[in-house]
Parts: C-alpha cells; sequence; structure tokens
C-alpha cells in the first residue's frame, strides 16, 4: 500500500471526543476505562487515521498567507466535486449551478423541512435510525414516522416497500428521508432497491432527502449507486448531500455540500439556507475539499476501503464464531458494525447497560444503540489499525465474553 493504515496515532489533547470525550456525556459518551487500561475509541463516527497527506498540504499553503478576509468559492472546488462524482459514482451532467454548500448534512435537512414542510408535520425515516436525525427532525418540532427494515432470511437488512407506502398516506408525508449507505447498518442499497423506493416516493409525491455522506466508504463487493441516477424523476425528485468529513476524517473542519438538479428545490432549500446567514463556508474548509479531491485522494480512499473491508471481515467472523447470542449483519458500507444484543443478554441474565459497561471498564469504548432505536444494540467503530481492533476484541474475549 502506498499510505499507512497501521499507525496508531495518539489524539489525547488534539480536540479529538473519541477519546478525550470519555465520561463527560452521560448517555452519549462510553465511560472512561477502569485503571490499567488504555482507550480504544470504538464510537463517534470519525477514524483513527491519518487523512492523505494533501489536505493538510492544501491547509497549511492557504493558511501560509496572512489574510483570510470574505471570499467566495473559487472554481476549482466546484471542479473538484464535479470530478470526484464523475470518476467514482459515474455522475454525467453535473454542473457548478447544481452545487451548494452546507455547513453539516444535519443543516441542510433542516433547511429542506422548513422549505417543504409545516411545524408539527411528519417525517418518513427508517429504524435504525442514526441518532442525529432523530435530535434534529424532532427538536425542530417534526415528528418521525419509522418504517422498520427487515432482515431477511440470509440476515440482510431491507426495507418494507408496503409499510413505507402506507405510513406515508396515513400521516400525509411529503418529505422523507432516505440514507444510502444506510447508518447505522451500513446497507449499500442495490439498484432495484432504490427504484422501489423511489417509486413508493414518487406515487406519494415526496421530496426526498438523500443523506449520501458514505458513500466513499464502500467494502469489498459492493457499489454505491447514487438516488439521483435511478430515473428522471428521481434526479428532480431528489436533494443530495455529500461531504468530505466521514471520507477523509474533516468533521472537524466543517463543510458539506448538496447536489439538486431541480430548480425550483434548489431556489427553495438555498433560500432557506441562505437567509440565516450562518451557512457560510470557511475558507480553510474549501481548500481541505480541494485537497482531499486530488488525484491523490483517490488513491487513498481505495486504500482505505481495502483496509475497513478487512476490518470488518475480521470482525463479523470473530463475533460470528465466538460470540454465541451476538447477533451481526455484515456491513457493505461504512465502518460501523451494528450489533444486537438481545439473545446474549437473555441467555447471561444480564442487561445492555451491564454489557456496555463491562467494553468500557477495559477500554473498549463501543457505543450504546438504544438511541439509534435498537433495543439491544451496540454500534462499533472499526476504523483504527488492525492491530487495535484485534486487541479490542481479545479484551472482550478475555474480560466480556470469556472465551
Amino acid at each position: 500500500m502506498r499510505y499507512d493504515f497501521t499507525k496508531i496515532i495518539d489524539r489525547h489533547g488534539k480536540d479529538a471526543i473519541a477519546v478525550d470525550g470519555l465520561g463527560k456525556n452521560p448517555g452519549f459518551a462510553p465511560e472512561p476505562p477502569k485503571d490499567g487500561f488504555d482507550v480504544i475509541p470504538m464510537w463517534v463516527a470519525d477514524m483513527n487515521f491519518e487523512t492523505v497527506p494533501t489536505i493538510p498540504k492544501a491547509i497549511m499553503d492557504r493558511a501560509a498567507h496572512p489574510a483570510y478576509g470574505y471570499f467566495s468559492p473559487v472554481e476549482e472546488y466546484y471542479d473538484s466535486i464535479i470530478r470526484w462524482h464523475k470518476i467514482r459514482n459515474n455522475v454525467e451532467g453535473l454542473m457548478p449551478e447544481y452545487i451548494g454548500y452546507e455547513n453539516g448534512v444535519l443543516g441542510g435537512v433542516i433547511s429542506v423541512l422548513t422549505a417543504f414542510a409545516a411545524p408539527g408535520d411528519a417525517v418518513l425515516l427508517h429504524s435504525p435510525t442514526y441518532i442525529g436525525f432523530t435530535k434534529c427532525i424532532t427538536e425542530n418540532g417534526y415528528k418521525i414516522v419509522h418504517s422498520p427494515l427487515k432482515k431477511d432470511e440470509k440476515g440482510i437488512w431491507r426495507m418494507d416497500y408496503e409499510d413505507m407506502d402506507a405510513k406515508l398516506k396515513a400521516n400525509n408525508i411529503h418529505v422523507a428521508v432516505f440514507c444510502s449507505p444506510h447508518n447505522p447498518t451500513g446497507r449499500v442499497w442495490e439498484r432495484w432497491e432504490i427504484e422501489e423506493a423511489m417509486e413508493v416516493y414518487k406515487n406519494n409525491e415526496c421530496v426526498v432527502i438523500a443523506d449520501e455522506i458514505w458513500s466513499d466508504l464502500i467494502l469489498k463487493g459492493s457499489r454505491h449507486i447514487p438516488t439521483q441516477s435511478i430515473s428522471p424523476d428521481a434526479r428532480n425528485r431528489t436533494i443530495a448531500f455529500y461531504a468530505p468529513s466521514k471520507t477523509f476524517n474533516l468533521a472537524g473542519l466543517v463543510g458539506s455540500y448538496h447536489i439538486v438538479f431541480n430548480r425550483m428545490l434548489r431556489d427553495r432549500l438555498e433560500a432557506k439556507s441562505r437567509k440565516s446567514h450562518y451557512n457560510t463556508m470557511n475558507v480553510l474548509s474549501m481548500h481541505a475539499l480541494i485537497g482531499a479531491y486530488e488525484a491523490e485522494g483517490y488513491t487513498w480512499v481505495n486504500e482505505l476501503c481495502q483496509v475497513l473491508s478487512e476490518n470488518v471481515e475480521y470482525a463479523v467472523n470473530h463475533i460470528r464464531d465466538y460470540y454465541r447470542g451476538i447477533n451481526v449483519s455484515k456491513p457493505q458500507g461504512t465502518y460501523m458494525l451494528f450489533l444486537d444484543c438481545e439473545d446474549w443478554c437473555e441467555e447471561n441474565y444480564k442487561s445492555l447497560d451491564e454489557l456496555l459497561k463491562a467494553g468500557w471498564d477495559v477500554g473498549v469504548a463501543w457505543q450504546d444503540g438504544r438511541p439509534f432505536h435498537q433495543e439491544y444494540g451496540i454500534r462499533m467503530n472499526l476504523a483504527l489499525p488492525l492491530s487495535r481492533v484485534k486487541e479490542a476484541f481479545e479484551r472482550l474475549d478475555e474480560y466480556v465474553f470469556h472465551v
């Protein structure tokens, strides 16, 4: 490999809630480990890898000029995004005017909702549900209606199209959030699945918010298909959100973007996002995106996906081989595992809180999955060097599951 994904980096004191935030937000962050154990951060969704070198270089090159005044996005910003989507996702016809800046995907979701729904209106989401969606949608006065994903006979999460259609109709819903790849299950939807979903949304006259922030992190054997590429109707019905933040570990820099082909949808979204005078690009995050989407970035992401695929393969096999009662559906994208611990808890007369705490005590900082609407869920971040992933499971073997 050209890049080193084996290096263990010390993030303490470097503005990382993944390690320094333990114990500081009860109910969200894990508790600190007992004495004698260091932290293996496996909860909040950022990575424990050094990013591609072209990003810090781009930031430092721009920061070297000692003026940071008002600015407009440069042509290279749009060109970088257009080229990225053409090469990686075969997107044709993308123009600069279809691209707009967002401070974050969640803020973009709220801008869409305020443009196309009234306070108190219902929004359709699949469950399990990303905690960020739950918090931002409900805290802004909207009601969430869940359409649960169901596992098929092979343990693969699937959408229930009849349930989606029935709930859209029963609740007069006209805005839906479609997460692709899905967070937290890691499903990468096949073309026919997206086609079916978009047909349901079309028949119910829904504006579709497509969160595709994980779309670069696709594991071996799968391929991301942009929602807007499914059909002319999907292209005109969908507001898609992207960012380099998950792909390149840039969440702390802030900076996402939307792609909207339909002029009416785009005008309403941008009118809402502009009026706060808060949704404004940071000059360094602009140059970080340009650095990320340089030629080296393509190679770096390809190697990253190979590393993540190996990590997921190891973790899933280990769980299935040794942890009776812990059920896991192998993700096809992202770097998160979503465990179903119900059978283990019942067989061992343990609560999920006790299981979580047993891991936290030995430094395995995994995440409570209940806020994602899974009663016995645990979410695990595998974006670490494989040596650290193996060390985490060794601790779970010895102190938690007693393999």
